[in-house]
């Protein structure tokens, strides 16, 4: 955690002059990185702030974008791509996963000539890998080539690291699926909260999805060069071509793992059914004795009555209450029993 704090600072900036030559620098001091551009040569500048609708505004506008760019990019939810031909915005979705609690947010890139601006929020810890090797990586972009074909082979980077990133939540997703499984077949497991951790399983599988999704739909609008920013060089838009390709196979990855999820669950959810079935049918068979029981007993107790009169108890011998108690207590009972087993009200054998 300590080198993560010591790499993810509010503002970094790397360059890379026109000889070829690196320069690195990060702060918490987000006005000082500002007054770092030099527009000379491919520069890479990232922020973490406090509120993004706000402030990047203020970044985007003290680095020379448009009001128009930073307005139109932060109109969509989960992602967005601007083209208005000197400059280019986009807005990627950032998944981050909790158990089941799936949250996106917004990482926003800004590109024109010769610079590459990315804004997130904080607690977005993303791009932190090419923090710690910008300056190897931006050596190997030669210095030769045109600013478009630079700014693409940087942006195609970070679009890849991001897309690397959301991918990992499906593993936790699928974690925590099995630990809900595990809790189902549990015969002491709480059962109230089980119907809404399946819910929270599944809204959080759509909502990973939708992430996903609106990645693509970023990279398909970036993979055929129309913008000016971007490059023609056929081979560099084929890396950009690899990344839909990577994110489709991710998608429907995460599509078969949400069937394989969810019918995992509709199984689970059966053998939970049962044990309920179960639960009741063991009620409906105590219920069923209790009133035949109840029935003989009700006989028993009226022709005790009876018998408990005085003039009646003068008459006859106890011997004979006795049997004329036990004799028709028998009968009623067994009469009850045969017209419950006749009408199948009687449940049948549990089976566990």
């Amino acid at each position: 955690m300590g080198d993560v704090e010591k790499i993810q600072k509010s503002a970094f900036y790397i360059s890379l002059s026109k000889d070829g030559i690196s320069t690195k620098s990060e702060s918490n001091n987000i006005s000082e990185i500002v007054g770092l551009l030099k527009e000379d040569a491919l520069e890479w500048m990232d922020f973490t702030v406090d509120n993004i609708n706000e402030d990047s505004f203020v970044i985007a506008t003290s680095l020379k974008f448009s009001l128009q760019l930073v307005a139109s990019v932060l109109t969509n939810r989960y992602s967005s791509y601007e083209d208005l031909d000197t400059e280019l915005g986009l807005m990627l979705p950032v998944v981050q996963v909790d158990q089941f609690d799936v949250k996106v947010y917004p990482l926003l890139i800004f590109i024109r000539k010769n610079l590459v601006l990315t804004i997130h929020p904080k607690g977005v810890v993303r791009l932190q890998k090419i923090y710690r090797y910008a300056d190897i990586f931006m050596k190997k972009i030669r210095p030769d080539i045109p600013w478009n074909d630079k700014l693409t082979i940087l942006l195609t980077r970070i679009i890849d690291e991001n897309n690397q990133k959301n991918f990992n939540g499906l593993r936790m997703i699928e974690e925590e699926g099995d630990e809900l499984g595990k809790c189902m077949v549990k015969r002491d497991a709480p059962r109230t909260g089980i119907g809404n951790e399946i819910y929270k399983m599944k809204h959080a599988l759509i909502t990973y999805l939708n992430a996903l999704w609106a990645s693509w739909d970023v990279i398909n609008s970036l993979r055929y060069g129309d913008a000016e920013v971007i490059t023609d060089n056929q081979k560099l838009l084929q890396h950009i071509g690899i990344l839909g390709d990577d994110l489709s196979r991710q998608i429907a990855l995460s599509e078969h793992m949400s069937e394989v999820l969810a019918s995992g669950m509709e199984v689970l959810q059966s053998i939970y059914n049962n044990q309920l079935s179960i639960l009741n049918n063991r009620l409906s068979f105590i219920t069923a004795w209790l009133a035949v029981l109840a029935t003989g007993g009700l006989v028993l107790n009226t022709l005790a009555t009876i018998f408990g009169i005085g003039k009646i108890n003068d008459l006859v011998d106890w011997p004979l209450i006795i049997i004329i108690l036990i004799i028709p207590t028998i009968i009623c009972t067994y009469m009850l029993y045969f017209v419950f087993k006749k009408k199948e009200w009687l449940p049948r054998k549990i089976e566990v």
